[in-house]
């Protein structure tokens, strides 16, 4: 069974490079540097007086509903869909003089992903918005955390407005896809050849 299992993810992982778009991640513009650990990523600008910090994480990024379709309506000669990555971001915005970070965790619409009829809709949305404080890690309960759910329309506005001059665009959510969804399929062909060694391993 493993010489078979092993075969298996030979043939799969020659099929995944050949449909890797990128060799290397793509580049987002507007002066972000990346740095990747793992399977998280963290995006950094710095502006003037300030440091505007992205972070996001692949595992659990591609919609579920993607893979679903593929299995029941698959014709055995039909390519299959690209699965794209579209995690959860947060976004922390620190400034030089204060003690606090304002931390804005965004996520992409499931329903909304893919519609380009709609010019002006944004094709992410901000979920909560926190202060937390700057340099450290572990987040606290306690920190009165804003739901946008029921939030005035144009504090609303006003938010996606104050990231939108910080770089935080539709322009950057849909790089930040692209960037993802590589970054994603590099982890996991990384992951099958691990599987491929530990299979392989008598």
């Amino acid at each position: 069974g493993d010489k078979a299992f092993a075969q298996f993810l030979t043939d799969e992982i020659k099929e995944e490079k050949k449909i890797q778009k990128h060799k290397s991640l793509p580049k987002v513009s507007g002066g972000w540097e990346l740095e990747v650990h793992g399977t998280e990523a963290r995006l950094v600008r710095k502006i003037a007086g300030e440091k505007i910090t992205v972070t996001f994480n692949i595992n659990n990024s591609i919609p579920p509903s993607a893979e679903e379709e593929t299995q029941e309506e698959q014709k055995p000669d039909e390519q299959e869909p690209e699965l794209t990555s579209t995690p959860n971001f947060v976004v922390e915005v620190i400034k030089d003089d204060t003690k606090q970070t304002l931390v804005l965790d965004c996520h992409y619409p499931e329903d909304e992903v893919g519609d380009e009829g709609e010019e002006e809709s944004d094709i992410f949305t901000i979920r909560e918005v926190s202060f937390q404080p700057t340099g450290e890690s572990d987040w606290k309960d306690t920190n009165y955390t804003l739901n946008t759910d029921s939030l005035d329309w144009a504090l609303y506005d006003h938010l996606m407005d104050f990231l939108a001059d910080r770089g935080v665009d539709n322009t950057f959510a849909d790089e930040l896809i692209e960037l993802s969804t590589a970054l994603e399929h590099q982890e996991y062909i990384k992951f099958l050849e691990d599987l491929k060694s530990f299979v392989k391993c008598q």
